[in-house]
């Protein structure tokens, strides 16, 4: 920031982050603190080179303004990136409401009498900005959730859907309706599994008093047992 009395100028450098064939901007900021109107120009040792907008205009009092300065589409880049260009930005007091169409040409002419303040800028490139670079994805069971860069570049979030699935089944299991319906399946399974060996018990106590009688099993027993194997194989089918 500059020390002059009438304007504050910052940066005093403009950095310009270099690219070839493409047009560049950076921007000045000019704050009048005192209670005077201040006129200013900008002028460049290689205007062909730069774009300054406004590069003549009026600060208010107890404002700022704000002055871009584009830099035309280069061919070649310079050696080691070394800028021998240089900026002037002049300031004066300018009577009350006076704008930029009305500033005489003279006003900035020292030989004239007039109170010339001047700031010299400095130019400097810098290198662009780098892409941000990818992340690597990561491998195997139970990794954190892996990234990947977009088009756009920015970073995405690609989900574990195993854990996710895992997760999910995990909370349906310890909500209370699927608790009391396992517990149901768990009981009638027992009390099927329980009069399966009963059945079997009995069928083998018919079979040996039918051997003692030299008689078969009575077609009805075999019935039942059908009937109940069936509603068995059901019951734990549902489990």
């Amino acid at each position: 920031m500059s020390n002059s009395e009438l304007l504050q100028i910052e940066p005093l450098e403009l950095q310009f982050p270099f690219e070839l064939k493409k047009q560049i901007s950076c921007s000045l900021q000019l704050t009048n603190k005192s209670d005077n109107y201040v006129a200013f120009k900008v002028k460049t040792t290689n205007p062909k080179k730069y774009c300054v907008r406004p590069n003549t205009g009026v600060v208010l009092p107890h404002s700022t303004c704000d002055v871009t300065v584009t830099m035309q589409a280069q061919k070649e880049a310079p050696p080691d990136l070394q800028c021998k260009d240089k900026f002037l930005l002049q300031s004066v007091v300018v009577g009350p409401g006076v704008t930029t169409e009305n500033i005489k040409p003279d006003v900035f002419n020292k030989e004239s009498g007039n109170r010339v303040e001047e700031c010299k800028l400095r130019v400097s490139y810098v290198p662009p900005p780098q892409p941000p670079s990818p992340v690597r994805e990561g491998s195997g069971e139970g990794s954190s959730p892996r990234a990947s860069l977009s088009d756009n570049g920015t970073v995405n979030q690609i989900p574990d859907y195993n854990s996710m699935s895992r997760a999910y089944v995990d909370s349906l299991e310890n909500t209370p309706e699927v608790k009391a319906l396992i517990s149901k399946l768990s009981e009638e399974k027992n009390i099927a599994i329980q009069l399966n060996n009963k059945l079997m018990q009995e069928l083998e106590l018919l079979r040996r008093q039918g051997n003692r009688n030299h008689g078969g099993i009575p077609f009805i027993y075999v019935v039942i047992v059908g009937l109940i194997g069936i509603l068995l194989g059901y019951l734990l089918k549902r489990t």
